[in-house]
């Protein structure tokens, strides 16, 4: 009974987590910003993203974002996305610091394409 219990609590705790990521990411408004022009920027690898991506987005990896930002528009929206949300949040926080105003993390680029495609 009471590794039933402590199970319950890991999946409970699990569900609340979700629960929060999804509140900040894709349920901020997102799908909205994409019909308005938002730059939807995948910072996963090339090698990663020809294996899947959402139509039209941008692909520089995290890991030449700091070089690569030049390419960018400082005044355009951008969405940033990857396969888990790790590296999203980083790339958000590196085009924050290059002045970039208008980023957003859009976690998981597969959870983002489910809520933008009707």
């Amino acid at each position: 009974m009471k590794n039933f219990l402590i199970l319950c609590g890991i999946v409970f705790t699990l569900y609340i987590v979700y629960k929060v990521y999804r509140f900040n990411t894709l349920d901020k408004g997102l799908p909205q910003l994409v019909r308005n022009g938002a730059v939807i920027l995948d910072v996963r690898t090339e090698k990663e993203y020809v294996t899947g991506h959402i139509k039209g987005s941008v692909n520089i990896s995290l890991g030449s974002i700091r070089e690569r930002y030049v390419e960018l528009d400082p005044k355009k929206v951008y969405i940033t996305v990857c396969s888990h949300g790790l590296r999203s949040v980083k790339a958000e926080n590196i085009l924050k610091e290059k002045g970039f105003p208008h980023v957003y993390n859009g976690g998981a680029w597969s959870d983002l394409q489910k809520t933008i495609t009707p």
